[in-house]
């Protein structure tokens, strides 16, 4: 199967507004992880969305807002927890509206209502959306799910939450290889990108694939995915295809990694490191 070229975004003219650049809604956070969702709205900003709005658990609004100035926040309603609960859905789908791309996951947490509300948004909207972290877990609980997509759909597994949307179609046992051609027939059988985290990490739609060549051991640290959603969500929004997004995506992230690690090395980096190095990633990435 060829490789794809690498993806690149479209020129920005000198009467641009923000509007032309997409604006992305992040669901995520909860009680105790409110750095999570934080970093994948930072990292979106970093990704050139014209506008970023988080919707949170009312319960952690303020310290998501502390964070940086230049998103905004949605407060929903949540559980004794500090969970979003199944009454934020009408606030949900009205922020939703308005939303060229939307990212789910980041510090979601785990819960029932949680479950119905990440199912919900996945057959339901109708936009540009992805999956990660904790809204992968509540996707497992549903295989069925992933064959009803509303809308274009990226899901970023690493391979752990990828063999648990595979349910008892994964080999507990299999290997990169096998790993890497069961997400192409997943892609190809529900319509979706998956994006398989992990050394040279795949980008498939079931007829495209890319492995990914940047990055280096230094990003196996907690948050790095969830810069990676938010930079997913942003260039989902700037006239990129889903696939194209996805394989653009995990190469700046990757980018900003080594840019990062060149500097600081890879013992001491730290998820917040890759949003401060996207700038330099998108000045190499994009020539």
């Amino acid at each position: 199967m060829p490789h794809p070229p690498l993806p690149q975004l479209p020129r920005r003219e000198a009467d641009s507004h923000k509007g032309d650049f997409g604006s992305a809604l992040l669901i995520g956070g909860s009680r105790g992880m409110a750095g999570a969702i934080s970093l994948s709205g930072m990292a979106a900003l970093r990704g050139g969305a014209g506008l970023v709005r988080i919707a949170v658990p009312s319960v952690c609004q303020d310290v998501v807002a502390g964070f940086e100035p230049s998103y905004m926040t949605v407060g929903l309603p949540c559980d004794d927890a500090g969970r979003i609960n199944r009454s934020a859905r009408d606030t949900l789908a009205e922020s939703c509206k308005t939303a060229s791309t939307v990212g789910c996951g980041p510090g979601l947490g785990r819960s029932a209502d949680l479950e119905e509300l990440v199912c919900w948004l996945y057959t339901s909207l109708k936009q540009i959306a992805i999956f990660d972290a904790d809204a992968l877990n509540a996707l497992s609980n549903r295989p069925d799910v992933l064959a009803q997509p509303g809308g274009p759909r990226i899901i970023t597994p690493h391979p752990g939450e990828f063999r648990r949307l595979l349910a008892d179609k994964a080999n507990p046992s299999a290997g990169r290889d096998e790993l890497e051609r069961e997400a192409s027939r997943l892609a190809a059988r529900c319509g979706i990108v998956v994006l398989l985290k992990g050394h040279h990490t795949l980008i498939t739609d079931g007829e495209r694939q890319a492995h990914n060549t940047t990055g280096n051991p230094g990003m196996a640290t907690g948050g790095t995915g969830d810069v990676l959603t938010g930079l997913t969500t942003a260039l989902a929004g700037q006239h990129l295809s889903p696939f194209e997004a996805a394989h653009f995506a995990a190469h700046l992230h990757g980018l900003a990694g080594d840019l990062a690690a060149e500097e600081l090395g890879q013992v001491s980096m730290m998820a917040s490191d890759l949003i401060r190095w996207l700038p330099a990633a998108f000045l190499k990435g994009q020539t």
